[in-house]
């Protein structure tokens, strides 16, 4: 067993007796109640999922394992020369609970890239769609064909025991994590560069290989795809990836298929798309302003246009956040590091300046504060990467980190088939006639 592995399942038999005994004591408190207006509303608000890797908070945004995003920024281990942290010492903490020093950065990064071989017949498999394919069809597809490769799917088969489960879903999403940078770089070369090819650098690390085998090496750029990882890795557990990944997964399906399921739902409109919404936008706004540098006021005309037509600002509020997301100002750290004179980036601070005054002066709004999709896209411009339905796929790579690592802690903590109670309205209009009690 390897060290890592030692390090989570010590933790996770310690909280297994540790929640044993909150149950025990206050298994019947009341954690929340639940109105109509919840349940007919996609559940906003509603508290009813366990997820140890992150927790969300309306003004601080979020927090892992307790540490906010500037926290790990000074805290983790970051490349030789580097400012970002490494992604691999985030997984570390949302695995094992405690943050990790160079030397268990340094092992993590080994292990997967001993771990990062893909079988040709994935390639084969992405190879048969068609070039036009969207990229997270591409993506998806790949993931599922790994899934011959699930150790945990051929250990269940064999009749294992449940409290063995972690065991081989541990090894499935090491294996996934590290194949992953192969997968997206495999797609981006064959979709966007006439299917040219790049082999992985042995000495570099996670998100520094996806760039380099994409075809990036401009320091910067590997630099951008750590914090990029660090930031998307996880947002707890009730957005639709992560909540579809543990419903999968409640139901013993393998980190494969559970993974996979997860990202369908990413590749969805109202998710994990709306940093293309916003470059769009953006665009859109140019062209029509007859600029690539508009002021402050035409941006506000424009913004005033946009909401009188019943549009949204994309990139802007949060279901969540009643501030700005951290992870929207780490970017902003970011482009005034490395591009402070880029006309898209600046456009996208003058819109973070011009926007939430306007929306707060509608008195509708709960959070005109922008989120983490409303600067993503202007800094991947700045670097030459325009092919925008790729993002995604990125957004995919790092949300495995901590879908993945929830994944893990729900079988070894023993979490059981996720099943929920429905009801129809007809049920719900002779509840409130008290001809029916459906809820007792």
């Amino acid at each position: 067993m390897g060290i890592i592995k030692e390090r989570f399942k010590a933790k996770a038999d310690a909280s297994n007796a540790e929640i044993k005994e909150l149950l025990k004591e206050h298994g019947n408190k009341k954690i929340g109640e639940v109105t109509l207006s919840q349940a007919y509303q996609g559940m906003r608000g509603i508290t009813g999922l366990v997820t140890e890797t992150s927790l969300l908070d309306a003004q601080e945004g979020i927090r892992f394992r307790g540490y906010s995003i500037p926290e790990l920024q000074d805290k983790l281990p970051k490349a030789p020369g580097g400012g970002e942290p490494l992604p691999e010492g985030l997984f570390y903490l949302m695995l094992v609970g405690e943050l990790p020093n160079e030397e268990d950065v340094n092992h993590l990064t080994s292990v997967w890239q001993r771990r990062s071989h893909v079988p040709n017949y994935v390639f084969a498999t992405i190879d048969a769609l068609p070039v036009s394919t969207h990229p997270m069809t591409m993506f998806v597809t790949g993931v599922m064909a790994l899934q011959t490769e699930s150790n945990f799917a051929k250990e269940y088969a064999k009749g294992i025991n449940k409290k063995d489960y972690w065991n081989s879903v541990y090894d499935d999403a090491m294996d996934l994590i590290a194949r992953l940078p192969r997968i997206a770089a495999y797609i981006y070369r064959r979709k966007y560069k006439n299917n040219e090819h790049i082999q992985p650098n042995g000495l570099l690390d996670w998100a520094g290989n996806l760039a380099h085998m994409m075809g990036y090496e401009d320091e910067s750029f590997k630099e951008l795809m750590r914090l990029y990882m660090t930031i998307h890795a996880d947002h707890e557990g009730g957005n639709v990836s992560a909540h579809t990944t543990h419903l999968v997964g409640s139901a013993l399906s393998d980190p494969f298929l559970s993974y996979a399921a997860g990202m369908n739902g990413l590749a969805g409109p109202l998710h994990g798309l709306a940093n293309q919404e916003v470059i769009k936008w953006i665009f859109e706004m140019q062209q029509e302003l007859g600029t690539d540098a508009p002021t402050k006021e035409q941006i506000a005309d424009y913004v005033q246009k946009t909401l009188s037509s019943g549009k949204v600002v994309p990139g802007y509020g949060h279901a969540v956040l009643r501030k700005t997301d951290p992870r929207f100002t780490a970017q902003m750290e970011f482009g005034k590091k490395h591009m402070p004179d880029d006309k898209l980036v600046n456009t996208v601070w003058n819109i973070y300046e011009t926007v939430p005054p306007i929306l707060q002066s509608l008195g509708k709004i709960k959070n005109p504060w922008p989120n983490v999709d409303a600067h993503s896209g202007a800094l991947l411009v700045h670097y030459g990467m325009v092919e925008y339905e790729f993002y995604t796929v990125l957004f995919a790579v790092s949300r495995a980190l901590g879908v993945l690592a929830s994944l893990c802690w729900d079988r070894a903590l023993g979490f059981p088939l996720e099943r929920p109670k429905s009801v129809t309205t007809e049920s719900v209009k002779q509840w409130l006639e008290g001809k029916a009690e459906i809820w007792e």
